[in-house]
């Protein structure tokens, strides 16, 4: 098979062995070989020069290669063949260097195929033997040891673990997993050894996936897209124009030479796909694949992003939210038993509910005799009671639900949340709220875009509207396009892109066609979403929405450096040219000239690679940070109390309603008004002279603006209200304005924490200090149903 590198290799060397046999042959006065050397060394170059325009050509395409293979021979022709050695060490060396870039680049994302893992220990029965990954089985128990890649999905079954998790998600600090807890493939043992139960084949393993998109775009990505040949069927008429002009006034070829061999185009050649391959290289640092320069290239040129919601500017889970109790159940002891049963399961929901219960400190029992039905549920034996946990019609058999539960299914509908009824013995003794989750760098992520130059941001989802608009209003979205089918998604897209260039953000198999159809398809491809990465032209390895800005500010700072090199190198080109012309520069002089001109342009199109300047973050004092988180968690306590007043209005009427309306309006004027006005009018004012990003502000004082509207809707509501007057109509208004509060708010706070962490000194120490994961925000969505 052809390698191409190997063949630009051999002839750089052809090129430097002729150039240098030649000045030693010139220096020992023989200058006759001296010329035949120079131009043995010449000819290899010329004639590859050939058939690359001709290939070019077959293609469609011409190149400003034109330029160079004019040039060297010319030079051959009219007896210069020292110039024409020179220009083939130019132009083979201009690819050498392009190859260093290229070799750059695919180190990075060769890193990440050559640290996969390759055996794991697995145990045969009183011992461990090492196994081929592609042996492994779902349901062995393997041994990670110290500093150990973790080799497939599974779930730890010793004590627990220490894992370093920042090949997936980016974050440095490794995390504790207790026993039940995932630990996922690609992740690092960064404490004691442990055991943990496959869950996964390696093939279906979250680093296979990753590794699987690498390679995919290492095999098929299309070249990168020079930007020189737009420039090129410019480039060489009027560099033949000028040198015949030069050998027209001058009657001497030798200075229309000198013109053609300071017009040898490396900068067009090599300017845009070094910067490119750079800013590629960039981008697989920060766990970003983009599949090309075409994609980099169109990702830069953005104005509009498009967000799908669950999974994407949510984690595309479930937590859980609340548990209704039957009248006389225990909540707790519902929960442990359907934990119990759960840990039979491997449904997100089931996940969900056995954190739930372990984070509360219940003890789980193993439970027997289960039998799945997929999609509705479980049913087992949990300490000799029968337990059943799913829908209502699984664990009901189909009767009337009671009235409690008929509260219950109502609250998880306009919440917008999944209801999982737990049995015991045959009575329905609890039902579980389950919900989705806004990812914590979610208001981060969104006010990063806009710093980066993104004029419009949208959320397109299927989720119902009510829960999309509360997520839109503290997001500072410019639109939310709710109850869209995958087909509406795609409509949706096309009628933005007859706007403006459109990127699409999602990570769904139903999120597919949509990446598709934008100018710019980005995959959240961390959990192995294929039908998604496939379709898109950018995957994010790391499970990190902010690395979608990130994306977008490589990508424009590597466009504009590469249009940086071209117009400078063109332009000191455009000079030696017309040094050329009028005989300050020999043809080898031009030719020296030109090579400095290559290797400045390649270099500072090698810029891409590094950050660039303003990435210091401003700071704040640490004091600063105490005082504003302290408000938050003293915040937290009040809204929690609010979450409990919405709930009770269920079952409330009359007086007691109107009691409880009563006290949410005393809550909210009281302790949450003044919390926002205060920010308005203090803490804003100090992050302003520390916060670059002063649309960001203006976002949050839009949020403020928001809350404070629901808080005089509420007082309204609230003002003189009587018990004869309190109908189930006015119960049910606010109950809904207080938990567009409650979820306002809390959202809103995380905003500010992920503001404060950008603008805060020691931010990171402060967090870890008063302990990780306090963010206090809760997106509303839906939770995939089972199976």
């Amino acid at each position: 098979m052809f390698n191409e590198r190997l063949a630009r290799r051999a002839l750089i060397a052809i090129a430097l062995l002729g150039l240098a046999g030649g000045l030693g042959a010139a220096f020992s006065g023989r200058a006759d070989l001296a010329r035949w050397i120079w131009a043995a060394g010449a000819i290899p170059v010329a004639a590859s020069l050939a058939v690359s325009i001709i290939r070019d050509l077959i293609s469609g395409r011409a190149g400003v290669d034109a330029v160079a293979f004019v040039s060297m021979t010319a030079a051959l022709a009219l007896g210069e063949p020292l110039a024409a050695a020179v220009v083939a060490v130019m132009y083979a060396g201009g690819g050498a260097l392009e190859d260093f870039a290229v070799g750059r680049a695919e180190r990075e994302l060769k890193s990440l195929v050559d640290r996969a893992p390759r055996i794991a220990h697995r145990r045969v029965e009183d011992s461990f033997e090492d196994a081929p990954i592609d042996e492994v089985s779902i349901g062995d128990t393997l041994l990670v040891r110290a500093g150990e890649i973790v080799p497939v999905d599974g779930l730890i079954t010793s004590s627990g673990a220490s894992l370093d998790e920042s090949a997936l998600t980016g974050e440095p600090m490794p995390v504790s997993r207790r026993t039940g807890e995932a630990a996922r493939s690609g992740t690092v043992n960064a404490g004691e050894t442990f055991e943990m139960k496959a869950s996964a084949t390696a093939g279906e393993s979250t680093y296979a996936a990753i590794i699987g998109l690498v390679t995919a775009a290492q095999t098929a990505k299309a070249p990168f897209i020079r930007m020189a040949d737009r420039y090129a069927l410019l480039l060489l008429p009027v560099a033949l124009a000028l040198a015949g002009a030069a050998w027209g006034f001058s009657h001497d070829p030798i200075r229309g030479l000198a013109v053609l061999v300071a017009a040898t185009p490396c900068p067009l050649i090599l300017a845009a796909p070094v910067a490119f391959i750079a800013g590629t290289s960039r981008a697989a640092r920060r766990g970003i694949l983009i599949k090309g320069g075409g994609p980099l290239e169109a990702l830069a040129r953005a104005h509009t992003v498009m967000f799908d919601k669950t999974g994407t500017l949510t984690v595309g889970g479930a937590r859980l939210v609340s548990i209704e109790a039957a009248p006389g159940a225990d909540s707790d002891e519902a929960l442990r038993l359907a934990a119990s049963l759960e840990q039979a399961s491997h449904h997100v929901v089931a996940g969900a509910i056995v954190s739930a219960a372990l984070g509360k400190g219940l003890s789980l029992q193993i439970p027997a005799e289960v039998r799945e039905t997929m999609g509705s549920g479980l049913e087992g034996v949990v300490d000799g009671r029968k337990i059943c946990v799913g829908s209502h019609q699984l664990v009901s058999g189909g009767s009337r639900p009671e009235a409690w539960a008929v509260r219950a299914l109502r609250r998880a509908s306009w919440r917008s949340a999944l209801s999982v009824f737990v049995s015991v013995d045959g009575r329905i003794v609890a039902a579980l709220l389950l919900a989705d989750e806004l990812r914590p760098e979610t208001p981060r992520a969104v006010l990063a875009l806009r710093a980066a130059g993104v004029s419009r941001i949208v959320m397109v989802t299927g989720d119902r509207a009510d829960s999309a608009e509360t997520i839109g209003a503290g997001l500072d979205l410019d639109a939310v396009l709710a109850d869209r089918a995958p087909a509406d998604k795609v409509e949706a897209v096309a009628t933005e892109q007859r706007l403006n260039p459109t990127v699409m953000v999602g990570d769904g198999i139903n999120d597919a066609p949509a990446l598709a159809a934008a100018d710019v398809g980005i995959a959240m491809g961390a959990r192995g979403a294929s039908a998604s990465s496939e379709a898109a032209d950018v995957v994010i390895l790391i499970d990190r929405l902010d690395r979608v800005s990130d994306a977008v500010s490589i990508a424009r700072r590597t466009r504009a450096i590469a249009v940086q090199s071209i117009i400078v190198g063109m332009g000191l080109s455009g000079l030696a040219m017309a040094a050329a012309a009028i005989g300050w520069l020999t043809p080898v002089a031009g030719a020296l000239t030109q090579e400095a001109i290559d290797v400045a342009v390649i270099l500072n199109a090698l810029r891409a690679l590094g950050e660039g300047r303003g990435s210091e973050r401003a700071a704040m004092p640490a004091a600063a940070a105490r005082a504003l988180r302290q408000d938050h968690e003293d915040l937290k306590m009040r809204l929690d109390r609010l979450r409990q007043i919405a709930d009770a209005l269920d079952d409330a009427a009359g007086e007691a309603a109107v009691g409880l309306i009563i006290e949410a309006n005393r809550i909210v004027d009281n302790d949450i008004v003044p919390h926002e006005r205060d920010d308005e009018g203090s803490v804003y004012p100090q992050l302003a002279s520390v916060f670059s990003n002063k649309h960001g502000l203006s976002a949050m004082s839009r949020a403020h603006r928001e809350i404070l509207h629901q808080a005089r809707l509420l007082g309204r509501l609230a003002d003189g209200l009587h018990a004869d007057e309190s109908d189930r109509y006015i119960v049910r208004d606010a109950q809904r304005i207080i938990d567009s509060i409650d979820s306002l708010v809390r959202l809103h706070n995380a905003q500010e924490e992920d503001i404060y962490q950008n603008v805060v000194a020691n931010w990171d120490a402060e967090v870890q200090a008063q302990g990780r994961g306090k963010s206090g925000a809760a997106g509303k969505g839906n939770v995939p149903a089972r199976g």
